[in-house]
């Protein structure tokens, strides 16, 4: 953590949050925290929980008990348009582009340059094909040539690191990324990293949500752990190695902090 973040609240937090669903509790008394500039990566094997806390912080589902809050203020989403008209974006792990519509509308949707008045109102797409592309150019795409292409014929990689930098173009404070890099090459992952990284750069909290241990030490800057709902480990860049985060996904005990093997960091 910078002597920045450490001194100002953080974008988004959420304190001994618990989710139940009938009698299945999901969550249970997890606290995290993510400043400005700073990748904080939720880590958890299938079932750790990770995709309640999406929800729960993206204003799908409201907490049972704990609190959520934004800048330092108590919040509760009732939907996800709350969560978004705070500046909190959401990208799940089904890419959200549309294959048959072009980069261009797919960079736009939703935020339609226009041109012309009353009935003769259209969106320009002369303006949106060169400003998508410039933006995707920016992003290290090089596969696009025209904004008309279809998104249909960007590889996987290319379509996720389009939604991260549409986030990112339209303002976002909060980037929480729901297994960006799954099922990815390494090539194209490392284009998914790069921005993550552009992300941070910018000043944009993000969290990253991961099965990936290698990707998480790669990018992460604060951890978390989850197993079964609960908090299994939490600590910053340096303090883990690889080997100790994926035995604790695996259900081993939890690890020492004093152990003089738990700083090395590969």
């Amino acid at each position: 953590m910078t002597a920045q973040t450490a001194t100002t609240a953080p974008v988004i937090e959420l304190i001994a949050a618990s989710k139940t669903f009938g009698v299945n509790t999901v969550l249970d008394d997890v606290s995290i925290t993510a400043h400005a500039g700073e990748v904080v990566c939720l880590l958890g094997d299938n079932g750790a929980g990770k995709s309640t806390l999406i929800k729960v912080l993206s204003g799908v589902h409201t907490l049972t008990r704990g609190e959520l809050r934004v800048d330092g203020r108590a919040v509760e989403f009732r939907s996800p348009r709350d969560a978004q008209a705070l500046g909190i974006t959401t990208v799940f792990q089904d890419i959200d582009t549309f294959p048959l519509m072009s980069v261009a509308q797919n960079f736009f949707i939703g935020r339609e340059p226009m041109k012309g008045r009353g009935p003769f109102r259209r969106m320009d797409h002369k303006y949106a094909n060169s400003h998508a592309l410039e933006q995707i150019r920016e992003m290290g795409i090089r596969g696009v040539t025209d904004g008309k292409q279809l998104v249909g014929t960007m590889s996987g990689g290319e379509r996720q690191a389009l939604t991260i930098g549409r986030a990112l173009h339209f303002g976002a404070r909060v980037l929480i990324l729901d297994e960006p890099t799954s099922a990815l090459g390494v090539k194209e992952a490392g284009l998914v990293l790069r921005q993550i990284r552009n992300a941070r750069k910018s000043g944009v909290a993000v969290i990253f949500i991961t099965h990936n241990a290698h990707h998480a030490m790669t990018i992460g800057d604060k951890f978390t752990v989850l197993k079964q709902g609960k908090v299994a480990d939490q600590f910053v860049q340096g303090e883990r190695s690889r080997l100790e985060v994926l035995t604790l996904m695996a259900g081993g005990e939890e690890i020492d902090g004093d152990d003089d093997e738990s700083s090395a960091h590969e």
